[in-house]
């Protein structure tokens, strides 16, 4: 059972969006987790159940790059470099799944600069 904290509401409305946005394989689901510390972004074929390309602000291309891991510019990092990589996997249309956190802040820089590097959502 979830619990009435923080962390299990965002939960539940994870539960309640995966309802409807589900990653095809030719729209795949970009899904973002944030943390504290890291940001975190998959690019996921639900129906074959693979990971398709993934970037995180611990990855080893972004070191040095960002001082730390838990702000606005790693999203931004994070987020060009998850596109960089799906244009690199033939990926050009994905389907946006802010796992459950609200469209602000880093979750928007994510999305805002994977538009950027290629990505349409």
């Amino acid at each position: 059972m979830i619990t009435v904290t923080r962390e299990g509401k965002r939960q539940l409305r994870h539960k309640r969006v995966r309802k409807k946005v589900v990653g095809t394989p030719e729209r795949p689901r970009l899904n973002v987790f944030k943390s504290l510390n890291h940001v975190y972004a998959q690019i996921i074929d639900d129906y074959a159940g693979k990971t398709l390309a993934a970037a995180s602000s611990i990855d080893k291309e972004l070191k040095g790059k960002i001082k730390t891991g838990g702000n606005i510019e790693a999203a931004k990092t994070v987020g060009g470099l998850i596109a960089k990589k799906a244009v690199e996997k033939g990926v050009g249309k994905v389907v946006f799944d802010s796992g459950g956190y609200s469209y602000h802040g880093r979750v928007k820089a994510l999305a805002d600069a994977a538009r950027e590097g290629g990505l349409q959502f």
